[in-house]
């Protein structure tokens, strides 16, 4: 393992990366740091296509210590699809999709979760607790079924169904609040040194981040060796696009790529709860609290995120943008992304559709360029938002 140390976000401090940690002393994420010039001599790309096909094929620059012990479900290596009707229909040259709804439990979250619930383990943690809008909730219950764990889920009372029950049928505790996911947080933090609970809130531990940026490697190796001019990524507490910048930052440690070759971060936000869309365009470095939050995409009902300011940094120094949707463009778009893929996205998966066709007419993005779209996971969890009438 290269895991040299966790490194706070805001102040440089370093923390023994053996320890469990949740945030660092200023109250701000730790990121996990490594050998880089040792990982680049083994993570070649020439050895990488004779590994195993999950996230766990970048072991180099991941946390996990014994891969005997390993949990997982196969999360990661999802497909990155080329979408001709998309390009035909919206005047693109390229427009390729990433789908993370194949991943285990139908969501990206399965990558963060088995990165987080593999690490904490190994350091002696059998007890987890989430708030979560419902994908985190339904992976970390799956994790901790798998690993024999205990998993207590806090989500918003109005959470669609199959959320609730993903995490009711692998065991996990699901404790209803009249509220929304930043209230689920509050809730967990006040009892959770009493219940002896790990929290493995958004950033508010190390390694779902490092779970997440193995979307970044996967879009170099699927791309041989390139990377999309423009990402647009929903984003609620941001940990992929985070967590992509962080990939895209070690991946020119190592040599594989130069700072030229990095893409253009886009945050895509729902109209109804957008605090990064409003901290970019107010060019402040971290957002403040969205009251009244709603939208009908669960992951986009984030009101506050603790990353917002890695969020803003990595969009800032990529000369990327931000951008919010309407939930019905939303829901229009992801009718038309199922429509024109054969994809049925998540209402997510929709906004970013609908946040290119802006760019696109804004003058942002341009015809010629490669746009990488993530669809970060499946409608079918989404049924209430697609029935709406």
């Amino acid at each position: 393992m290269n895991l040299t140390h966790l490194e706070c976000s805001k102040t440089g401090k370093n923390y023994d990366a053996s320890r469990v940690h949740n945030l660092s002393e200023a109250g701000a994420p730790l990121l996990a740091r490594y050998d880089l010039e040792k990982a680049a001599q083994s993570m070649t790309v020439e050895d990488l296509r004779s590994r195993r096909t999950d996230m766990w094929r970048y072991a180099e620059v991941l946390p996990h210590k014994n891969y005997e012990t390993l949990i997982s479900l196969g999360e990661g290596w999802t497909p990155l699809r080329k979408a001709p009707r998309l390009q035909k229909t919206f005047g693109m040259d390229s427009i390729l999709i990433k789908d993370e709804s194949v991943n285990p439990t139908g969501s990206f979250k399965a990558r963060g979760l088995s990165a987080a619930v593999n690490a904490a383990m190994e350091r002696g943690i059998r007890s987890f607790a989430i708030p979560t809008a419902g994908n985190a909730g339904g992976a970390l219950a799956a994790y901790a079924a798998l690993a024999g764990a205990e998993a207590v889920v806090y989500m918003p009372a109005d959470t669609p169904a199959a959320f609730r029950q993903e995490c009711v049928s692998a065991g996990a505790t699901v404790v209803l609040v009249d509220g929304l996911i930043s209230d689920c947080g509050k809730m967990i933090a006040g009892i959770r040194n009493e219940k002896g609970w790990f929290d493995v809130s958004t950033l508010k531990e190390p390694y779902r981040l490092e779970g997440k940026k193995t979307m970044g490697y996967e879009l170099y190796e699927q791309m041989d060796g390139k990377l999309p001019d423009v990402i647009l990524y929903p984003t609620g507490g941001g940990t992929g696009l985070i967590g992509m910048w962080k990939a895209f930052d070690e991946m020119e440690k190592m040599g594989w790529i130069t700072k030229d070759m990095k893409p253009r971060m886009v945050s895509v936000q729902a109209e109804g709860c957008a605090p990064v869309v409003k901290a970019w365009k107010e060019n402040e470095p971290k957002a403040t609290f969205w009251e009244n939050a709603h939208t009908c995409a669960s992951g986009l009902r984030v009101p506050a995120a603790v990353g917002d300011f890695l969020m803003l940094e990595a969009i800032r120094e990529s000369s990327g943008s931000a951008i919010a949707v309407s939930d019905t463009e939303m829901m229009e778009f992801s009718n038309e992304f199922a429509r024109l893929t054969g994809i049925f996205p998540a209402p997510e998966g929709g906004a970013v559709l609908a946040a290119m066709v802006k760019l696109r007419d804004s003058g942002y993005i341009k015809k010629h360029e490669t746009v990488a779209l993530f669809n970060t996971g499946s409608g079918y969890k989404y049924l209430e938002a697609y029935l709406q009438k």
